[in-house]
């Protein structure tokens, strides 16, 4: 009786003893009991189904007929092993410890599924040094005879290789593909062409590309964006850009949709080759798709575009980029509207463009408005510049000389001289000074009115301010006494342009001497021009040369004429 009570305690005991080994084990893999593989649970509840079913049994939690004595190794701080019970080490850690709780069949499928492929070195060693020299024809054969495993990894690893020729590499890619048991995947082909396109040779990409459609003819699944990407963005930089656009074209061939980087690589390739219809083309489907690329990249559309002379279509780049709110380079923006005023039908499209200016941006854009005050002066809409300028001096950017000339400019040639002298007293209210540019303008629009007088006392005016005049202005005047035939006072200014530092050409002794032959028939003093020219060294136009031959030969034969008259 005694000794059935004392076997069921020792039981009792191995019992409890097992229950706090296992919870001590769970809290220290700290992971929840579901989170653990079938395979493991599935051991642990035969371990568990096998110890119910052997419970009643003494001997199989080792105990003997002399139980006392092996009841002592269940003392505080034994460690798990020193004790004859079922290992839970793999059920924590190392799952091939519990290789002893699975059948055959499974344990060999285990191994199968975690046996890692390892890449013989020795013969990747001699597929690099193959590679890394230059072959000839026999590199298909020595290949052949290297007997090679073309898994994934050890192909991937052959083109990561630094240092060899992108042809061997094409070669060894297609050597590869004729093999059966190389299968073609999107790693290896992501592998080819980035190491093809570090190298930018003209030859390997065009290679590339054949090898890319012939891949893309049998398995097309294997080809991504990205890789149909970078080889455009290297047919750009080697700039292709037909060869470009026949990438774009294939995509749908190919089972790949367009991204933002495939429209903005494909438009930079056919810029580059200065064929902006086709460029054109691209980005109106990039725009009816509205996949914009980012900011920067927008700013170099339009700037292309805008070089190309197509600154319509770039302004309809910036009006979608605008309301996508993309942030654009300022640079490209300035191009833009400097572009659009070039043309008299874009010019108001710029005038709108200058309210998004504001703040800081505004203070420093003294560039694009000037470009807009004289398109619209250009475009001889001199009041709405104006009133442009207005608003400048406002709201900045403050204005300089050269937008004030603009304005002046503007109305000297309408012929409104009072609203010329009006701008020039605003430009020295505001402490600009006018420069020579400036009187020259004014004095143009009075001689071009015939009002000679005027336009000397403006002469006068800039002699006050300026000691060097320039030869711009002199010509101006001399132009406006012979178109009156006041050839005095236009000898008198051509004579006295060396005293404000300005030098005589070629165009101001031509207009006198014509004037002076078709007008007044004054050959001597043409000969006289024409001499001081020589001494100048200046060269006149043989018309003009003849024109002086004629005037005194005509006048010699009607000396002859009245001569003859005479003696009659």
């Amino acid at each position: 009786m005694w000794r059935s009570i004392a076997a069921r305690s020792r039981q009792m005991v191995a019992r409890e003893f097992c229950a706090t080994q296992l919870n001590q084990v769970l809290s220290e893999t700290r992971k929840p009991f579901h989170s653990f593989p079938k395979t493991s649970l599935s051991r642990i509840h035969r371990f568990f189904s096998h110890f119910s079913a052997n419970s009643s049994d003494d001997s199989s939690l080792g105990f003997s007929e002399n139980g006392d004595s092996q009841l002592d190794s269940f003392s505080i701080g034994t460690e798990t092993n020193a004790i004859e019970v079922p290992s839970f080490e793999g059920f924590v850690g190392d799952e091939t410890q519990m290789d002893s709780f699975v059948p055959g069949d499974a344990k060999n499928d285990m191994e199968e599924e975690t046996q890692v492929y390892e890449i013989d070195g020795n013969k990747l060693e001699n597929v690099l040094s193959l590679l890394q020299s230059r072959v000839d024809g026999s590199l298909e054969s020595s290949l052949d005879a290297m007997a090679l495993d073309l898994h994934e990894d050890f192909v991937v690893k052959v083109l990561q290789t630094p240092f060899i020729l992108g042809e061997n590499f094409i070669r060894f890619f297609k050597w590869a593909m004729k093999k059966p048991g190389f299968k073609v995947t999107t790693s290896v082909v992501d592998s080819l062409v980035k190491v093809i396109c570090s190298d930018i040779r003209k030859k390997n990409a065009y290679d590339l590309w054949d090898l890319v459609k012939e891949i893309g003819q049998k398995e097309n699944e294997v080809l991504t964006v990205d890789v149909l990407n970078e080889l455009i963005a290297l047919l750009s930089k080697l700039g292709k850009g037909k060869a470009a656009i026949e990438v774009f074209d294939k995509f749908g061939d190919f089972a790949c949709v367009p991204n933002k980087e495939t429209y903005y690589f494909t438009i930079e390739a056919l810029c580059r080759r200065s064929s902006y219809d086709w460029a054109w083309y691209v980005c109106e489907t990039m725009l009816d798709r509205e996949g914009l690329p980012d900011g920067e990249q927008v700013g170099n559309i339009i700037s292309w575009f805008c070089k190309g002379g197509k600154a319509k279509d770039a302004h309809t780049v910036y009006s979608l980029a605008e309301e996508k709110n993309k942030q654009l380079p300022r640079s490209s923006v300035n191009f833009l509207i400097s572009s659009l005023c070039k043309k008299d039908e874009t010019v108001k499209l710029a005038l709108e463009m200058l309210d998004g200016f504001s703040g800081e941006a505004r203070k420093y854009a003294i560039k694009p408005f000037s470009s807009v005050v004289s398109g619209l002066c250009r475009m001889k809409n001199v009041d709405e510049a104006k009133t442009l300028l207005l608003k400048m001096i406002a709201q900045g950017p403050p204005p300089g000389n050269a937008v004030f000339n603009s304005v002046v400019n503007g109305y000297s040639k309408a012929g409104d001289m009072d609203k010329a002298k009006e701008m020039i007293k605003l430009m020295e209210d505001r402490g600009l000074k006018p420069d020579v540019y400036t009187y020259t303008v004014v004095m143009s629009g009075y001689a071009n009115g015939g009002q000679m007088d005027q336009a000397c006392e403006v002469l006068s005016e800039a002699k006050e301010k300026h000691t060097k005049l320039s030869p711009v202005t002199y010509h101006t005047l001399i132009r406006g006494y012979c178109k009156i035939e006041e050839f005095d006072k236009a000898l008198k200014l051509l004579a006295e342009m060396k005293d404000f530092g300005a030098q005589p050409n070629v165009d101001e002794y031509n207009k006198l001497i014509q004037s002076l032959c078709l007008k007044a028939l004054d050959w001597q003093t043409a000969e006289k021009l024409l001499d001081e020219m020589k001494e100048n060294g200046l060269y006149l136009h043989g018309i003009t040369r003849g024109l002086i031959k004629a005037v005194k030969e005509l006048e010699a034969e009607g000396v002859d004429s009245r001569e003859a008259t005479t003696e009659i």
